[in-house]
C-alpha cells in the first residue's frame, strides 16, 4: 500500500494519454487549440504500460484514462485490453468528451470498462456549440445512450460557468430522475491555457447546491464512497443522483488518494503543482524498476499537503493558468 508522508493512500493513477482534444472547450483552452506535443515527446503506449505494471506493484488499483481526449489517439483500444491485463489492477475507468467514443462502446463493455465519466456542460446545441466551439452534441448524446443501453456506470461532469450554462443546472439534474447516471457539476478552474485569464469563482459549491435546492428542497446527503471528491446527494423518486464537486475550493484535498502522469510523462502529485518529476524521461535514460520505485517514493514522501500548498510550491510563480488538456483531466 502506497502512503504519502501525510498518511494518505495513494491507490489511483490518472492517466493522460494524450494532449489533442477534438473539442475547444472555452474553459479549458484558447480557440486555436494548444502547442500540441510533437509525437516523440508523448509516452509510447509500451512506456505506458510499463509505468503503469510498475505503479500497480507498488499499490496503485484504479487507472483512470484521460486526456486531451483519450479516443483522438490511434489504437487506443489495444491500450486499454493490455492494461486489463495487469494483475493487481482492479478497475479502469475513462473520462471522455464523448464525441468518438459511441462506437468503442461495445468493446469497452467486452474487455471489462466498467465506469465513464461523460464531460456534457448543456443539453442545449446551441450553448454546447458556444462553450466548446464545435457543434457536435448530438454525438455526445449517443454516447450517453450507448453507456445506459450497455449498463456502464455513467458520471455526468459539468462544469458550471456564470453566464454560460447556470440555466442548464436544473435541466442535467432532471435526468436523474428516470436515469440511473450521477450527474456531478464541477466549480469552474483557472485551467485554461490562457495566463491572462483567470475566471475567479461565481458559482461555488454552495451556490450551485442552493440552485438546486430552489427546485429540489428534498435533496438531501448520502454517504460519500471512499476518496470522493465530490459531496453526493439524491432526490427522492430519482433513479439517479447528484454530486458537487469542490474543485477551485479544493476543499476534498485532506483525503486526496490519487497522482497523475501527463501525456508528457510529467508526474504531478496534485492537480494544482507543476510537476515533480518526469517519468517517462527515467524510463528513456535506462532506469530499472527499482531506481524507479526510489524516485516514486520519494515523490510521494514530499507531497504538499494540499491544493493550496502545492500552488505556492510551484517552480514557476505565475497564476495557475496551464490547459487541463496538458495535465490530464
Amino acid at each position: 500500500m502506497l502512503k504519502d508522508n501525510h498518511g494518505r493512500t495513494v491507490n489511483y493513477l490518472r492517466l493522460a494519454v494524450t494532449d489533442r482534444c477534438n473539442l475547444r472547450c472555452f474553459y479549458c483552452m484558447p480557440e486555436q487549440g494548444l502547442n500540441w506535443l510533437d509525437r516523440k515527446e508523448l509516452m509510447t503506449y509500451p512506456e505506458m504500460l510499463h509505468i503503469c505494471s510498475l505503479l500497480v506493484n507498488m499499490g496503485i488499483n484504479k487507472i483512470r484514462i484521460t486526456g486531451g481526449e483519450p479516443f483522438v489517439r490511434k489504437d487506443i483500444l489495444q491500450f486499454l485490453t493490455a492494461l486489463t491485463k495487469l494483475k493487481g489492477l482492479q478497475q479502469i475507468a475513462i473520462t471522455t468528451n464523448g464525441v468518438l467514443t459511441a462506437p468503442y462502446i461495445p468493446e469497452l463493455k467486452k474487455i471489462g470498462i466498467k465506469s465513464v465519466n461523460l464531460s456534457l456542460d448543456t443539453l442545449d446545441r446551441n450553448r454546447f456549440f458556444s462553450i466548446t466551439r464545435r457543434d457536435e452534441l448530438p454525438d455526445v448524446l449517443k454516447t450517453l445512450d450507448a453507456l445506459l443501453y450497455y449498463n456502464i456506470e455513467t458520471k455526468l461532469n459539468a462544469v458550471v460557468m456564470d453566464g454560460k450554462n447556470t440555466e442548464d443546472i436544473i435541466p442535467l439534474v432532471e435526468l436523474t430522475k428516470s436515469l440511473p447516471l450521477s450527474v456531478r457539476f464541477i466549480e469552474e478552474m483557472p485551467f485554461n491555457g490562457e495566463a491572462d485569464h483567470n475566471p475567479g469563482l461565481q458559482w461555488n459549491h454552495l451556490r450551485i447546491l442552493n440552485r438546486i435546492k430552489e427546485q429540489y428542497p428534498d435533496i438531501h446527503n448520502i454517504a460519500d464512497p471512499p476518496f470522493s471528491t465530490s459531496n453526493n446527494y439524491h432526490i427522492p423518486g430519482h433513479k439517479g443522483s447528484i454530486g458537487i464537486i469542490a474543485a477551485y475550493t479544493r476543499s476534498f484535498c485532506g483525503t486526496c488518494n490519487r497522482i497523475r502522469i501527463t501525456p508528457a510523462g510529467e508526474l504531478k502529485t496534485c492537480l494544482y503543482d507543476d510537476g515533480v518529476m518526469n517519468i517517462k524521461d527515467l524510463v528513456r535514460k535506462g532506469l530499472d524498476d527499482n531506481e524507479l520505485k526510489t524516485v516514486l517514493l520519494k515523490a510521494l514522501d514530499n507531497r504538499a499537503k494540499d491544493g493550496r500548498e502545492a500552488e505556492q510550491l510551484r517552480k514557476e510563480k505565475n497564476p495557475v493558468h496551464e490547459s487541463m488538456a496538458t495535465i490530464g483531466g
